[in-house]
């Protein structure tokens, strides 16, 4: 696309303001959401399996109090009643022992029950299996559930990508919009199934393992929950400072994508200018931005888990210290103490698990608004409710008052009319940044005009369906695309339908079938995305073939001929010519040797028609057509002939 100064927008680096961090969780909570059904179950699982991985503890700390019941009662005098002992040792001035024997279930001169120890711990062995078999079918539904919920997501970004306007990637590096679609798409997808699992898991731990607590010890418990508002408190200090630099990691990720694809794209010509050294500068430099934002947000974020883990050790010192004086005083049996400990772990274990995962979190998404930006990003206009379509294929283009500017502050098209009659060839020239491009681009409705109308055969192409409008034109631009596949499949791209004998007929007359035939496999072989196997010349003569194929009421030339040499320019001259054969076709050209034969040729400086004619006519005229075409065939010229206002201005 042309403009004055060179072109459409320049890509604009991808912004770095974050949203908040609570819309964004939210809007991904509700894509979620949409499997109800499914992540009811993994609610009850992990409720089930939460509650009976606490209540292990509990039952273990019975199974100690048999145990130590056991080894106190063995010490007793047998035959007598607990009450006795208890006389027995307080009258012996043993008066802290005496009130730990009167808390606890024991009969003096009995040992250890171990046939009921055998069942507690067979019981206990039930429940941590269950528990286990539980978490792992949530971990299984949550799989299921966050993969799907990703592939929609792909899906959903795949469909928007059709839906923007070309202006979105004239102004949207392509390497960075890659990274959006696959890095951040895939960080989001690990994200989402390392978290919700943990998250969940943890919260329901915490709250499950805070009940037990308080019903063994509310002073305990107390003592335990003290960790909890410390822990939030350096959470969310630590993630608040990490999430601008996981939203910059992933941002120069995509910059540096966008160097790299460009560099290899480009690197025959990076090469030839020997600028290899600039473009590794460049790399160095934006890869050494994406190494300072990766190790800041990840020491940051890693933060979280040891000031958690200090926290939690720090309470677990309180709380068995003053455990311990409760079970010397008989206020607390052994066992439960012991479950407490181990309670005290685990409440900051899941604790630990939060903060750990918060850099994982918020990873995810700054991912996760990358990909929103492309959701929400403005789409091109919707096709009309009611569309309209041509009653005849006649291939009757007008222009009517049409003006366009691709920013509202520099005019390029202003008031510009013309009729293209139906299978009359229109060519258009013009100095670099006339508008030809921009032209034919407002034919396609690739942009959309600012006023004015553009016809098809009488109707506004406005009014009919992108896909109506596009089916009815062919294009051939200056760079051939293929795809990776056959010759054949890259042909029979202009009309699927099209069986073998149409696709070697488009082949024939496009001057296709002479070099595909030395072939080693013929129209099966297989070529890359990039036309490797064919030169230049050859991929635009397939481009050719499948624009033939697609047989168009409407066709587009945009400098098809202009990277090729003398002898291929008169092969896919003679392709064209019968490709436009019976077809109303637009040809922009700089080699006007290619168009002498047009019915009409416009004549384009800054977005405006300052001649149209035959080429006899212009060359008569003594104008700007006869300016440039004397500028290609009749040797030098000064600069300030050719009447170029932006190079006169100079």
């Amino acid at each position: 696309m042309t403009r004055p100064g060179g072109g459409p927008p320049n890509a604009a680096a991808p912004g770095e303001k974050a949203r908040a961090f609570g819309p964004s969780v939210k809007r991904l909570v509700v894509l979620l959401s949409t499997r109800r059904a499914a992540l009811l179950l993994v609610l009850v699982c992990a409720v089930v399996a939460v509650v009976l991985n606490a209540v292990g503890p509990f039952i273990l700390g019975h199974a100690t109090d048999l145990i130590f019941n056991g080894v106190v009662g063995d010490r007793l005098p047998a035959g007598e009643t607990k009450d006795q002992a208890v006389a027995g040792l307080r009258q012996q001035g043993d008066n802290t022992f005496a009130d730990m024997v009167a808390s606890m279930d024991v009969t003096p001169g009995v040992g250890i029950d171990f046939d009921e120890v055998g069942r507690v711990l067979i019981f206990v062995l039930a429940l941590y299996v269950g528990s286990s078999v539980l978490s792992w079918l949530m971990g299984r539904l949550l799989n299921v559930i966050t993969q799907r919920t990703v592939r929609e997501m792909r899906a959903d970004v795949e469909n928007k990508i059709h839906r923007l306007p070309l202006s979105y990637f004239d102004g949207t590096q392509r390497g960075d919009l890659l990274s959006r679609v696959t890095n951040d798409l895939d960080n989001v997808s690990q994200s989402l199934q390392q978290t919700i699992a943990q998250l969940l898991n943890s919260v329901l731990t915490v709250l499950a393992i805070l009940v037990m607590m308080i019903y063994i010890s509310p002073l305990l418990s107390l003592i335990a929950i003290v960790t909890i508002p410390l822990a939030v408190f350096v959470t969310a200090q630590v993630a608040k400072r990490s999430k601008p630099h996981f939203l910059a990691q992933w941002s120069s990720t995509g910059r540096l994508n966008g160097q790299v694809e460009e560099a290899f794209t480009g690197h025959e010509v990076i090469k030839a200018f020997g600028m290899q050294a600039d473009v590794e500068a460049r790399f160095d430099e934006r890869n050494e931005k994406l190494y300072e934002s990766s190790w800041r947000a990840q020491f940051i974020s890693g933060i979280i888990m040891p000031a958690i883990m200090f926290l939690g050790n720090l309470n677990y010192v309180a709380v068995a210290v003053v455990g311990g004086l409760r079970v010397a005083s008989g206020s607390l049996s052994l066992g439960d103490v012991q479950a407490f400990i181990q309670y005290s772990r685990q409440f900051t274990q899941p604790l630990t698990q939060i903060g750990s995962m918060f850099n994982l979190m918020q990873s995810g998404v700054a991912s996760a608004e990358r990909i929103f930006d492309i959701l929400d990003a403005k789409e091109e206009v919707p096709d009309p409710d009611s569309p309209r379509s041509p009653d005849a294929d006649k291939g009757l283009i007008t222009f009517d008052d049409v003006s366009f500017r691709y920013s509202p502050d520099r005019p390029l098209i202003e008031q510009l009319s013309l009729v293209a009659k139906p299978g009359h060839m229109v060519a258009i020239v013009g100095p670099t940044g006339a508008g030809k491009t921009t032209l034919v681009n407002l034919i396609m409705r690739f942009y959309d005009v600012d006023s004015g109308t553009i016809s098809l055969d009488g109707v506004d192409t406005s009014q009919m369906t992108r896909d109506d409008l596009r089916e009815r034109t062919g294009m051939v631009l200056q760079d051939s695309w293929l795809f990776g596949g056959s010759i054949r499949d890259n042909i029979a791209y202009g009309d699927p339908d099209a069986d073998d004998d149409a696709i070697l007929e488009a082949a024939r007359v496009s001057h296709v079938d002479h070099f595909v035939r030395i072939l080693p496999d013929g129209y099966d072989t297989v070529i890359d995305e990039e036309g490797g196997g064919v030169s230049a010349g050859e991929k635009q003569l397939i481009t050719i073939a499948r624009a033939f194929l697609a047989k168009p009421t409407l066709l587009i030339l945009d400098e098809a001929t202009s990277s090729v040499d003398t002898r291929t320019e008169l092969l896919i001259q003679k392709a064209m010519a019968a490709l436009r054969t019976d077809r109303t076709s637009f040809v922009i050209a700089h080699r006007l040797s290619t168009v002498r034969d047009a019915d009409t040729i416009l004549v384009m400086e800054a977005g405006r028609i300052v001649e149209q004619g035959s080429h006899d006519e212009l060359l008569d005229n003594h104008g700007p057509y006869y300016r440039l075409y004397n500028s290609q065939f009749a040797g030098p010229m000064d600069v300030d002939e050719l009447g170029d206002p932006e190079f006169s201005k100079s």
